[in-house]
């Protein structure tokens, strides 16, 4: 298996629970690791054979700025549904974090991580 990871894609997006986090976008961070097999790939060195992460990071970042979630949990789950569904992949793990959470003391953010296996997805 190959992983191929992609670390600090940032987006505005209005996700959360609070009413001022539902009018205002603010910053998330979406750290991905998606694995597959990548035999073919390392073969034909044919894009068409590989997970595209140019095309997965705009995926990625359309949900964090097109959706709205009150839960971090919630905006984890559809970024790894988002990359599962690429037949090819059979692993994805990501990790969301509010890098502005509104929370009374000093914290640079919040996050979750979620990690969503082919087999789990089917079930």
């Amino acid at each position: 298996m190959l992983h191929i990871q992609l670390h600090g894609l940032r987006a505005m997006g209005t996700h959360g629970v609070l009413a001022e986090e539902q009018s205002r976008a603010q910053p998330f961070e979406v750290d991905l690791d998606v694995e597959f097999d990548s035999a073919a790939a390392a073969e034909t060195d044919a894009l068409e054979d590989t997970v595209d992460y140019g095309e997965l990071a705009a995926a990625v970042e359309r949900v964090i700025t097109a959706e709205r979630h009150q839960l971090l949990e919630r905006l984890a789950g559809r970024i790894c549904e988002t990359a599962m569904s690429d037949p090819r992949v059979s692993a994805v793990t990501a990790t969301v974090r509010k890098l502005r959470p509104p929370v009374p003391v000093d914290l640079d953010s919040a996050a979750v991580r979620l990690r969503v296996t082919r087999a789990a997805a089917e079930r």
